[in-house]
Order: structure tokens, then C-alpha cells, then sequence
């Protein structure tokens, strides 16, 4: 079964240098990214650990205790529906704009919305939590106050500096073919 979501960047891979966008559909939502491995990891444990939940419905129900089979069914469920947002989490761009999913929450901006892509030194969270190291974001201006899509020490690019410049780079070329088209 092939899972799209590990193979976003394999084209921006085998393209040549010139060719920014390399993709045919434009319209079609993609991640220029692969996902990092804490991102994988993570969602690997989680559906580890969704798997000894499903065991122990199956056997709770076995022992006849069809209410708590159905709850430790349900949660394994959770725990699934879970990690595969963990998955999904990150930036997406198509040629109406940019995407950003976050865990509990997604917000597109179109392009003709952004005023600049830039990538700035500043203070960024590690992996997301409220620690803050210096690092490197990628920022986009849009109209009221700037929004980091990505940062270098999150769960996608931490101790992967070239991927960051990678996927910066590609969605600031998103960016600058659409925002002026």
C-alpha cells in the first residue's frame, strides 16, 4: 500500500535544480517535505501502542465484558485516529495557497493573501514545547500579524538543517510563483 505522506519530497529529489514546482496537478494539496523522523517515531509508538489496546479488546470481549471491549475499542481507535494526524501534521501548498495542520486545528491562507515568504533567525520552540532555542522559522506576511509556518527545531526538521532549507526553499518558490501570478 503506498503511503503518500512518506514520499511528499521524492520528486523534489530526482528534479533538477532549476525546477522549483515539479509537479503537474498544482492544485492538488502536498507537503514539499517529508516528515521527520520524531514525527514517525511518535506516530510509530502510538500505533504500537493502539495495537495492545486492540488486543485487550478483543480479549476483554473473550471474557464477556462486551462494555469494556467496546471502550478500549473505541480508545484504540483514538489512539490510531491520533497518530495519523501526528502524520498529517505540517504545511501543505496547491496553487490556492498554504495549508498549515496543526494537531487540533487547520488554517489555509490563499496566496493572494501573503505579502512575503521569508526565513528569519528568532527564537523558535523545540519540538513544539514552551522551551525556546535559537533557530531559524520560515514566516509568512500576511495581513494582521506573521505567521512561522516552520522552524528548524521542530518534530520534521530538528538535527535535519539541509531538509529545512530544503522545504523552505521550495514553498518560498510556491510562493513566489503564485503570489505574483
Amino acid at each position: 500500500m503506498p503511503l503518500p505522506f512518506l514520499t511528499a519530497d521524492r520528486a523534489f529529489d530526482t528534479q533538477a535544480d532549476d525546477v522549483a514546482l515539479p509537479f503537474d496537478d498544482r492544485d492538488q494539496w502536498r507537503r514539499p517535505y517529508r516528515p521527520g523522523p520524531w514525527r514517525v517515531g511518535a506516530a510509530a509508538l502510538l500505533l504500537l501502542l493502539a495495537s495492545f489496546v486492540l488486543i485487550a479488546a478483543v480479549i476483554t470481549a473473550f471474557a464477556g465484558a462486551l462494555s469494556g471491549a467496546g471502550a478500549c475499542f473505541l480508545l484504540g481507535l483514538v489512539v490510531i485516529a491520533a497518530a495519523l494526524r501526528l502524520l498529517r501534521m505540517g504545511v501543505w501548498v496547491s496553487g490556492h495557497g498554504l495549508r498549515r495542520v496543526a494537531f487540533f486545528s487547520t488554517s489555509t491562507i490563499p496566496w493572494r493573501r501573503t505579502a512575503q515568504l521569508r526565513t528569519v533567525q528568532q527564537p523558535v520552540r523545540w519540538l513544539g514545547m514552551p522551551r525556546t532555542v535559537q533557530g531559524q522559522a520560515l514566516v509568512v506576511a500576511r495581513q494582521g500579524e506573521p505567521l512561522t509556518l516552520l522552524t528548524d527545531h521542530n518534530a520534521d526538521f530538528l538535527s535535519r538543517p539541509e531538509a529545512f532549507d530544503r522545504a523552505a526553499d521550495t514553498v518560498e518558490a510556491w510562493g513566489a510563483e503564485y503570489r505574483t501570478g
